[in-house]
């Protein structure tokens, strides 16, 4: 049999995404009006209103291709972040970015660096480029920063450091993070994936964006997909020196972010008071499942983003034999097998009456 493609492209699992809430419907026959869906750390506030207000705007143009270059998008983005707009490249969601970065400055056979339990794309970028991944071990489901340092080798030209990360929630504060930026060599490009940075609490903020001004190997990597309430329409960027952008956009195919996105995201980069709302209601909703995993003796990971990581019970089965319970019950949550977790689950943070379904429908998964 005639097999195409390089091996490394062959070998590649394809990334699973969170089931769809149709999909749950067909397969166990349920009404799609009832399904909780709390498996892709989505918004449960969806798109906001001034997004949806500029995007009705913007639609009398779709049948025109759309800025290639994001002019206002690049300009909001530049204000916001204090940065001028050579500075920024756009992506197709943030992943696209992560892909883009591999691309970019990552040869068959170089090496990246990224830590165990870190977001699954990092390893299939990695692989799309026939690279060779380091995976350092993880401490208390983080990253291990000093170890991550120590793996950079001579070939190594990109690091991945996800800040919360994602799947487990972990968090790393500005003077650590610092520290390794420090440590690693300058011609190794680091990039700090910050998707669910606007979650962290006020004390744990900080603006990592001034720290490009610094570091000419740091990219930066935000998205309008969580917080913002877009997940649908696929919008990220990120902030790095122009000799670090003029590559990323060599790479980045053209009109990658559509019209409607773009419009979309500049309304919800300024709408404060979404933000505000999905931040309140993220830090009750932690504190509801947070509070039932207490009650039920369940082992969690405390995490600084819109999901908790939680253990489900401690044979290898376990995710799977309980993600199927809830599956028939109508909650759809995410399995971590995948990530090497095979006995844990990661939930998105809902709306209090989605948590308390799911709480419900967990208890009777577990028996």
């Amino acid at each position: 049999m005639t097999q195409f493609g390089p091996e490394y492209v062959r070998a590649i699992a394809p990334y699973q995404a969170g089931k769809p809430i149709a999909e749950v419907a067909r397969e166990f026959g349920l009404d799609e009006a009832t399904i909780v869906k709390l498996a892709s750390n989505e918004n449960p506030f969806g798109v906001p209103e001034s997004s949806k207000q500029a995007m009705a705007q913007a639609a009398a143009e779709l049948g025109r291709y759309p800025d290639a270059n994001g002019f206002e998008l690049k300009a909001a983005l530049s204000k916001r972040y204090d940065v001028p707009s050579d500075w920024i490249t756009l992506g197709n969601g943030s992943n696209d970015i992560l892909e883009i970065a591999a691309h970019a400055f990552v040869q068959k056979g170089e090496s990246v660096v990224f830590s165990q339990y870190s977001f699954a794309v990092y390893a299939l970028a990695t692989q799309g480029v026939g690279g060779c991944a380091i995976v350092v071990p993880a401490v208390n489901y983080g990253h291990d920063l000093d170890a991550m340092a120590a793996a950079v080798e001579a070939d190594t030209r990109l690091v991945y450091v996800a800040n919360p990360n994602n799947p487990t929630g972990t968090f790393i504060g500005a003077e650590a993070i610092e520290a390794f930026l420090n440590k690693v060599p300058s011609n190794v490009i680091v990039v700090l994936d910050e998707a669910y940075n606007e979650y962290l609490a006020p004390e744990h903020q900080f603006e990592s964006a001034a720290w490009v001004r610094k570091y000419p190997n740091l990219i930066v990597s935000r998205t309008f997909s969580k917080a913002y309430g877009l997940a649908g329409l696929r919008v990220g960027f990120a902030i790095a020196q122009p000799a670090v952008t003029d590559l990323m956009n060599r790479i980045r195919q053209p009109f990658n972010v559509n019209s409607l996105a773009q419009a979309a995201a500049i309304a919800a980069l300024n709408d404060k008071a979404f933000l505000a709302k999905g931040a309140e209601n993220n830090f009750a909703g932690y504190k509801q499942l947070t509070a039932a995993f207490d009650e039920l003796g369940l082992e969690y990971v405390p995490s600084f983003g819109n999901f908790v990581l939680v253990r489900v019970g401690d044979d290898d089965g376990a995710g799977a034999r309980v993600n199927l319970a809830l599956l028939k019950q109508g909650v759809i949550v995410r399995p971590v097998a995948a990530y090497g977790l095979p006995q844990w689950l990661r939930i998105s943070i809902g709306l209090p009456e989605e948590n308390a379904t799911f709480i419900e429908a967990l208890k009777k998964a577990l028996g």
